[in-house]
């Protein structure tokens, strides 16, 4: 094909899913001229699985998403249509929040922010090829023969990349929702040396609001104070959800028609999510199972869709329609869109860097399902960190990379990068190891300052961040260092809860530190307990009643940050350092690490081989 030249650009991004728009929002905020290409303007930031943002680990994310300047936080608080904290009964570093939202709003939101942002430009095209020139991104193609000159590109496909839709045995070449699969840029990545890998993930029925026997439901309510990400602003649930379960007989059918599933016929080869299975796999893994929980979910204000949260499947249409009409509220139910499995190519992560740049490819980074992750979430917060390091590129500035100790984002792009993906990757608060000190709660104190650095944060989000920050340390200054006086009404409120009176009163963070006592008690006993954001007052309970464990995580991270940045001379032979078992050398010339932390987390390598590997990096520096 004969290409013409389009308009230079410096970042070229492209896909506009949760990944893509981040990523173009970030790198034209950051005053870089930006295109952001898409197969469809209508299903800008679609949602084609859930239409929810957050949840547990990924309300993590999304927190730290809004405090480095992204958007994704911002537009699920303009279309909430229901917001609960998970977890609540829990610690606070597992408290995970998650909103239920209107889907087409949320498409709107975001396309109408794309469209009004400076230096950026939406563009409906396929890019069937990436242009690279002595190992340099140069610029992108499209099927129209358009040649848009770009000094970097960021591959934001989600599961249209090559994508093929399964339902029974129908199949046929498609992205989510049926739109039209990205299939030529398959042959320019591999043509570029790229390591592709097939996944594969699924999404449950949709069925008419009207044909619902909702009696027959539990009603799942929304918090009666509901909490936005990254704001104390007021809120007020829209809809409620409701809660089903499966039987023996949905199970009865389910398993008597999995000869015709793509999943255990052998069409589907792809590798599927183990934290989000279909309900055939959920059924054949857990066969002594008597019921698995279904939700059932709104998919807006403005639709009479509703989604089925938990019966993701790839079974024939018939067959979906009887075993969920086994399901009880769900008898009569119509359906609206059909389950469907998609397989999708994606990248090894194992072959970017941190800045998620590729380690052979300067100015070509991934982001979000590409990257081999699953979910909105993980996918934005991808976008974002690749669309300011891409920025950073153009600018010739220090890269951005965030560590595992200060926020998810680093804890997953460090899994990713250094341990791969052999399955679809999810955010659970069980993969860090420092949970207690990258709480919701205190995501903008992590990382507001590095998007002030890059220019992602203005001055009025800055100074509002600052002056809460204050309100916190003044408010535990003053609880750490008074004492509430013994009072009949101090030692009633000690005697409901378990605890024996005071007689000469108690210290007021002592007071905090126990366990059923809370900030709100004890602002009831004072007498003129100061007005603080809600924000606020939860950082200063979590902080005071806290104390002890959050400063033995300190410590930990402090006792390893010296192993963590030890540097790994990037032209080490490993196959040559004696000592090392077989497996470490292998898996260690694979990965690459940079760091002794990165490598003593490789799967195969053991604390032995770290060992070995120190000593031979200390006598390597002795020779220097």
């Amino acid at each position: 094909m004969n290409f013409y030249q389009a308009e230079t650009l410096d970042i070229a991004v492209i896909g506009a899913g949760h990944a893509g728009i981040e990523a173009a929002l970030a790198g034209a905020r950051m005053g870089l001229r930006t295109a952001l290409f898409t197969l469809t303007l209508d299903l800008v930031g679609n949602m084609p699985c859930n239409p929810s943002i957050g949840g547990t680990g990924k309300g993590h994310l999304v927190f730290e998403i809004d405090a480095l300047g992204g958007e994704m936080g911002k537009a699920a608080n303009a279309v909430m249509l229901q917001s609960r904290m998970l977890n609540a009964s829990k610690g606070p570093a597992v408290h995970s929040l998650r909103m239920q939202s209107d889907r087409v709003a949320y498409r709107n939101y975001m396309k109408r922010v794309l469209e009004e942002t400076p230096n950026l430009t939406l563009i409906q095209a396929e890019i069937t090829g990436i242009r690279i020139e002595n190992g340099e991104v140069v610029g992108v193609e499209t099927a129209f023969g358009a040649f848009y000159p770009a000094r970097t590109a960021i591959i934001c496909t989600g599961t249209s990349l090559n994508g093929r839709i399964y339902v029974g045995e129908a199949a046929c070449d498609a992205g989510p929702d049926n739109t039209v699969p990205a299939k030529l840029l398959t042959e320019s990545l591999q043509k570029a040396g790229i390591k592709l890998v097939r996944f594969k993930t699924g999404t449950p029925p949709r069925i008419h609001a009207d044909s619902i026997d909702y009696d027959e439901l539990e009603l799942q309510e929304g918090d009666p104070d509901p909490i936005l990400f990254g704001s104390d602003a007021p809120a007020v649930n829209r809809m409620a959800c409701y809660i089903t379960y499966t039987n023996e007989e949905t199970h009865r059918i389910i398993r008597e028609n999995l000869h015709r599933s793509p999943l255990y016929t052998g069409d589907i080869v792809g590798t599927g999510p183990r934290y989000c299975p279909s309900i055939e796999t959920k059924i054949m893994r857990f066969p002594d199972k008597e019921r698995h929980q279904i939700f059932v979910e709104p998919m807006g204000l403005d639709t009479k869709e509703v989604y089925l949260q938990g019966l993701s499947s790839s079974l024939p249409e018939e067959v979906q329609k009887e075993f969920v009409r086994t399901i009880k509220g769900l008898t009569h139910c119509v359906f609206m869109r059909t389950a469907y499995a998609i397989e999708y190519d994606c990248c090894d992560p194992m072959q970017l860097h941190p800045t998620l740049q590729f380690k052979t490819i300067r100015g070509l980074f991934g982001a979000g399902q590409f990257n081999g992750t699953s979910g909105y979430e993980e996918a934005a917060a991808q976008g974002l960190v690749a669309g300011i390091n891409a920025a950073l590129l153009c600018k010739s500035e220090e890269p951005f990379v965030l560590s595992r100790s200060e926020s998810y984002i680093g804890t997953m792009i460090d899994d990713i990068t250094v341990k791969g993906a052999d399955e679809p990757y999810r955010v659970m608060t069980s993969r860090s190891e420092y949970r207690l000190l990258l709480r919701q709660d205190n995501a903008k104190e992590r990382l507001i300052g590095y998007g002030r650095r890059v220019g992602l944060v203005g001055d009025e989000a800055y100074e509002t961040f600052l002056q809460e920050d204050k309100q916190k340390k003044d408010e535990i200054e003053r609880l750490t260092h008074s004492h509430l006086s013994a009072s009949p009404a101090l030692d009633a409120l000690l005697t409901e809860r378990g605890y024996a009176p005071a007689p000469t009163g108690i210290g007021k963070a002592d007071f905090l530190r126990r366990p059923f006592l809370t900030l709100a008690d004890l602002y009831a006993l004072e007498d003129d307990p100061p007005t603080l954001p809600p924000s606020v007052r939860r950082r200063v309970e979590t902080e005071l009643k806290y104390e002890g464990y959050i400063k033995r995580q300190l410590d930990e991270v402090a006792r390893f940050a010296k192993m963590e940045e030890k540097q790994i001379p990037p032209d080490i032979d490993f196959n040559a350092i004696g000592g090392l078992r077989l497996e470490a050398r292998q898996k260690l010339t694979e990965a690459r690490p940079d760091t002794v932390g990165k490598a003593s987390r490789i799967p195969g390598v053991s604390p032995a081989d770290i060992s070995v590997l120190l000593v031979a990096l200390a006598q390597r520096g002795q020779h220097e």
